[in-house]
């Protein structure tokens, strides 16, 4: 195994790469050239070195909360908005080594795309590798900001291993890297012809789909190398019809006083050009709006008919990450810092449905206007933000949910009633439907005279309140979303909703559930949400919970939540479950 000698750096952020390697005759005049970093798109930088160091053995870098150490290879973690993976661009993926290929893709099968978070690529007989005869073992995945892998069994060039063009002219591409960014040309295992900067790789492979899309705000948004003299090199590079779409300079907030330049090649990589020193750019996050600050300074607009204006779409992609209560690990902690906050959101969401392509995960894509919230927790009172204790008969009541539900799993579903009314596409239930998730997060409201209607995204649920006073329905109709009446305190919706099937329950609420929902705009974009659950048959005592929502007119559109339409999810669910029935019946036969 050759050992590296460089440092190549991989950013992650819209990814950059950043190849080194040895100076030859396009340059003559020039000093040392190495790879120096790949560059990736990540919400969260500090999730994405974690990522890497978790599954592609890497290390963190001291004084760096951005970067991980792939055996030398930097990879560079940025947040910024990004239009999707890299497949189809100009870098098709980027590679790593592992001595035992069999092991490590069965390793990471297991993780699977909840938590942490591995998306395989399976070949067309659902393999998960295949062997190259006269090459090695490789199998592909994905890292949860859309980086497409190669995962390769090369004894010889271990670690970090190659980087993947994609081309309209293979043979041209790597003549065009040899001229002027040096590299060796030679043929890995006599199979593959590249180019190596040291013992890192470049391959290049035909695009046949016309000239590959820019990596340009892709996942890996550009590849860059490193020189002793930015000066000589960005002369030699103008004289050999190179152009520059950013000359020479020091980033604003750059670590070091090394200069940085840029160009795109004609496929469309963007290649950075980085002077000895470079380490980098410091990433300010910005924290949220603190809204305790604006409630004292703001007064809403009024609709004609003289009530407070909260109308408008809004959004809680803010709120995303969230946990209902106090973790206990931060007790005395008043909010996070943006970082923090940052990186609790995205943990949320690798936590969830990151199986998704990034395009479905609105709370990543970078296009959010709003920063994360800082919020500690959602739950305001009890002032210690947990939940109150139980009665004891919500301590039965649980135990009873928790062995139903542990019955229910134990087997394969009979029908869709074992399912949850989510999965149904019935309801979240209340307050359940309010809660931020990883998409979906839109809030519409409509008003007028006498009424409030109140639309959520997910699963379509549209509520139509009457902020005047009418007869209460009949205590024997009980349905899923309540009996809601509203009134206008101040500049305050005040809604109070009873009657609950108690079918679809919140935190194990009880059907005898009394939910108070206030709605209080305190800033021209802000909308402060409070629940108050009153349900002294499961609790010793009421509890607030809190967020705030985003006003998003401009760029958020609720569109159709077409659940059951074109979502094989249920059919799947239960013809797998009877597939299993089948295979159960021939077991014990």
């Amino acid at each position: 195994m050759k050992t590296k000698q460089i440092a190549l750096s991989l950013l992650v952020t819209p990814m950059s790469i950043l190849l080194m390697g040895t100076l030859i005759p396009g340059l003559s005049r020039a000093a040392e050239i190495n790879y120096h970093h790949v560059h990736i798109t990540a919400s969260s930088p500090t999730e994405g070195i974690k990522w890497y160091m978790k599954h592609m053995d890497c290390s963190s870098i001291p004084d760096r909360s951005d970067a991980a150490d792939c055996g030398g290879v930097k990879i560079v973690f940025i947040p910024q908005p990004t239009m999707g993976g890299t497949q189809g661009t100009g870098v098709n993926h980027i590679s790593f080594s592992f001595p035992n290929l069999t092991t490590k893709m069965a390793d990471l099968e297991a993780v699977g795309v909840y938590g942490t978070g591995v998306r395989l690529q399976r070949f067309a007989d659902g393999s998960t590798l295949q062997a190259i005869p006269e090459l090695f073992k490789i199998g592909f995945i994905f890292d949860p900001w859309g980086t497409r892998i190669a995962l390769v069994e090369d004894q010889e060039y271990l670690g970090f291993h190659h980087i993947h063009l994609s081309t309209v002219d293979p043979e041209a591409t790597l003549t065009w890297y040899q001229e002027f960014l040096g590299g060796q040309p030679a043929s890995l295992r006599g199979q593959l012809d590249g180019l190596l900067f040291n013992d890192v790789w470049m391959l290049a492979s035909k695009h046949t789909e016309g000239t590959p899309a820019p990596t340009k705000g892709r996942a890996i948004d550009h590849i860059a190398f490193e020189v002793s003299d930015l000066d000589l090199v960005t002369e030699d590079m103008r004289e050999g019809g190179v152009n520059f779409t950013q000359n020479p300079m020091v980033p604003e907030e750059a670590r070091t006083s090394a200069r940085r330049a840029f160009i795109t090649t004609a496929d469309n990589v963007k290649l950075a050009i980085v002077e000895t020193g470079w380490a980098g750019i410091v990433t300010n996050r910005v924290s949220s709006t603190e809204s305790n600050t604006l409630r004292k300074q703001y007064e809403p607009p009024m609709t004609p008919w003289a009530e407070p204006d909260i109308q408008g779409v809004w959004t809680a992609n803010s709120a995303h990450g969230i946990p209902l209560e106090r973790p206990n690990e931060l007790l005395d902690i008043e909010k996070l810092t943006p970082e923090e906050a940052a990186a609790r959101r995205e943990r949320r969401t690798l936590g969830s449905i990151w199986g998704y392509e990034r395009e479905w995960r609105d709370t990543t894509l970078g296009y959010v206007k709003t920063a994360p919230s800082t919020q500690v927790a959602m739950i305001i009172d009890p002032i210690h933000g947990r939940l109150p204790a139980r009665t004891k008969y919500g301590k039965a009541q649980a135990t009873r949910e928790h062995e139903e539900r542990a019955r229910i799993d134990s087997r394969p579903p009979a029908g869709p009633e074992d399912l949850s009314p989510y999965v149904r596409c019935i309801t979240r239930g209340l307050p359940g439907m309010m809660m931020p998730g990883v998409y979906n997060n839109g809030l519409q409201i409509v008003q007028g005279p006498g009424f409030v209607t109140i639309q959520k995204e997910m699963i379509h649920e549209t509520r139509v309140v009457p902020t005047t006073q009418r007869e209460p329905l009949s205590e024997n109709l009980k349905t899923w979303l309540g009996d809601a009446q509203g009134h206008w305190k101040g500049n305050t919706l005040v809604i109070k909703t009873n009657n609950f099937n108690g079918r679809a329950p919140y935190q194990g609420s009880s059907q005898n559930m009394t939910l108070i929902e206030r709605y209080t705009r305190i800033g021209p974009n802000l909308l402060e949400y409070q629940f108050t659950i009153d349900d002294p048959l499961i609790w010793t005592s009421s509890w607030t919970g809190q967020f705030i929502f985003d006003k998003d007119d401009d760029q958020y559109e609720l569109v159709e939540y077409a659940c059951h339409e074109g979502n094989y999810g249920m059919t799947n669910i239960l013809s797998g479950a009877r597939a299993k029935d089948k295979e159960i019946a021939e077991a014990t036969r």
